[in-house]
């Protein structure tokens, strides 16, 4: 526990913010996910709770997405009802989740009755699902992140609760995402960094970001607590302990390790690669350069220019239609219109000889950290050499992305567009007229 923050240890500071929470909200709802941050985070709550004994009401919930390991399954099945004080929900919902094996589909659809015949297993016993649950906000196939944030809002009002505090183990050493995500200092309650509001008196907490991952499996140690013992699996199948990810199985974030599955649950494994189509090649391939890792290099006789046609034209229409349409956008935005950019990449650029525009500071009422410059290109760039390459536009980046099955161009910056939501909505409307 060697981490100071501020005069504090992390346990400590986590307790610090714990009290301040129960002391400002009366409904505090822990998201677990069968993984050692979220874990941890529980079993410190409860501690905390034995000790003070707070009015507050604590809720947990598990979303479960069909395919996982049986020591995942066993460790949320030894979590939920553990404490009897606290309320448990137990979610086996049709939601829409990411999916980064399948140039055929960005999504796929856990606990799908319309496919019960392929799922990985089957439902568990007490799990609220499509078939008895009584949430009047469920559009079948709305996203998993989309339905948490609304699950949220349905647990404020059923408890009819004053305030609602979500408790969500995001720790920053793990990406700067979520870095940015807990120190980005608007929208929090009271001007936390580690909060962000989510609806009128319902806010996200993120009490253990600032641990290090020695620091959570020394507690984990020190007060002997229960974890999901599929960690020391991955330790000795010789995982980094950055790589050991509990999750969707399909999720972009995870295919490089979804190869596991084969090495230490094959029947589980024989299940999922029937489940979504491209699962097998995800599991050979992914970590490589042939799904945009490490150093993606250029086929001989080809530009970045010539290599994104290329990979666009061996597409399925609907999918390489997608990033047509997104790589339209993009080649606008940076040709016409221009982009803000860190003033430092500016200056790296012209250095490397790239032809641009310099158009001064950016106008817009958006806070930027750092200094920053808007540009606009006179032509797209083929490839850049930066320590900035994602926030730099190139054809290779193009290139990166469809071998990422990223369709939602999330590495470009692209967020869901209204097209992408009116096609959703109607897919929903498709699918509920049938069940």
């Amino acid at each position: 526990m060697g981490k100071v923050f501020r005069d504090q240890n992390v346990l400590d500071a986590f307790m610090t913010r714990v009290a301040f929470i129960f002391s400002k909200f009366d409904h505090i709802v822990v998201a677990f996910s069968g993984g050692k941050d979220s874990g941890l985070m529980l079993e410190l709550l409860h501690l905390y709770v034995e000790e003070h004994r707070p009015t507050a009401r604590v809720s947990v919930y598990h979303l479960d997405y069909e395919g996982n390991y049986q020591y995942t399954i066993d460790y949320v099945n030894r979590c939920m009802g553990k404490y009897p004080g606290f309320d448990y929900y137990h979610l086996c919902m049709p939601i829409s989740a990411s999916c980064g094996v399948s140039m055929f589909q960005s999504a796929w659809v856990p606990w799908n009755p319309l496919e019960r015949d392929i799922w990985v297993r089957e439902m568990p016993k007490g799990a609220i699902n499509n078939d008895n649950h009584s949430f009047d906000f469920f559009e079948a196939g709305m996203s998993d992140y989309v339905f948490q944030t609304k699950f949220g809002q349905w647990l404020h009002e059923k408890n009819g609760a004053t305030r609602t505090a979500v408790l969500v183990g995001i720790r920053a050493q793990e990406s700067l995402n979520r870095y940015h995500a807990v120190t980005r200092g608007a929208g929090g309650f009271e001007g936390i960094s580690y909060s962000t509001e989510i609806f009128p008196d319902i806010y996200n907490f993120y009490p253990i970001y600032d641990w290090s991952l020695e620091d959570v499996w020394i507690a984990n140690h020190k007060f002997g607590f229960d974890y999901n013992r599929l960690y020391d699996l991955y330790y000795l199948a010789g995982v980094t302990l950055a790589d050991m990810r509990v999750a969707n199985p399909f999720h972009i974030c995870g295919v490089d390790t979804l190869k596991l599955y084969r090495a230490i649950e094959p029947n589980t494994w024989g299940k999922l690669i029937g489940r979504v189509n491209g699962a097998n090649f995800g599991a050979l391939y992914g970590g490589t350069k042939a799904m945009g890792y490490k150093a993606v290099s250029l086929p001989p006789g080809h530009s970045w220019k010539s290599y994104t046609r290329f990979l666009l034209n061996t597409l399925p229409k609907q999918t390489g239609n997608i990033y047509r349409r997104k790589f339209a956008v993009s080649l606008d935005y940076w040709l016409k219109k221009g982009g803000a950019l860190p003033a430092q990449t500016v200056k790296n650029l012209l250095d490397s000889g790239v032809r641009l525009e310099r158009l001064g500071k950016p106008q817009s009422p958006r806070k930027y950290s750092g200094e920053f410059e808007l540009v606009r290109f006179l032509e797209y760039p083929d490839d850049v050499r930066t320590k900035d390459f994602r926030l730099v536009p190139s054809y290779k980046r193009m290139c990166v992305t469809i071998l990422k099955n990223d369709t939602s161009c999330k590495y470009m910056g692209f967020s869901q567009t209204k097209d992408e939501l009116e096609k959703q909505r109607k897919a929903v409307q498709m699918w509920e007229s049938i069940l």
